[in-house]
């Protein structure tokens, strides 16, 4: 039972954090337009305050939620699936945490013009990956490749 209820709020927080990322109307490139202009800069400037926005009131309504919900219950097998909760809520925020880092990083290399460019290779990750990831630093050749050389070395 406890398992249950801890994985269904696990999904149910996943899922949420993913449908507010989601919500962001795609950039439209016009002819000639220049990658990474000025407008795409905004662009995933605001995508990336927006989504940092949402997770530190996901981590707002955690606080508050777990202050509330706290008891102490008398059966060992309540107090069990609210640890377990509660354990799994904490580890989501601290996931949470890492990722508001990573989109902090991210604004940095918006504001050097740094941003859209594969750290590997050098060449442009582009508009659509960028959406689908905003984070991303890797243009897809070279996060496949990184990724195989992961799995064939097992790290």
């Amino acid at each position: 039972m406890a398992e249950k209820t801890a994985k269904a709020t696990s999904a149910g927080a996943q899922k949420s954090s993913m449908d507010r990322f989601s919500n962001f109307t795609p950039y439209q490139t016009t002819e000639g337009e220049e990658y990474m202009s000025e407008a795409q800069m905004a662009h995933f400037r605001k995508i990336l305050l927006d989504w940092k926005q949402d997770l530190m009131e996901e981590v707002d309504r955690t606080m508050q939620h777990m202050q509330e919900d706290a008891a102490n219950f008398a059966d060992p097998s309540d107090r069990a699936t609210q640890e377990e909760e509660f354990s799994l809520e904490l580890r989501a925020r601290d996931r949470e945490r890492k990722l508001i880092k990573k989109i902090d990083q991210t604004i940095d290399r918006i504001d050097q013009n740094d941003y859209g460019y594969c750290d590997s290779c050098g060449v442009e990750i582009g508009i659509r990956r960028l959406e689908a990831r905003p984070t991303a630093t890797l243009c897809i050749d070279c996060k496949t490749l990184a990724e195989i050389r992961e799995k064939q070395t097992g790290l």
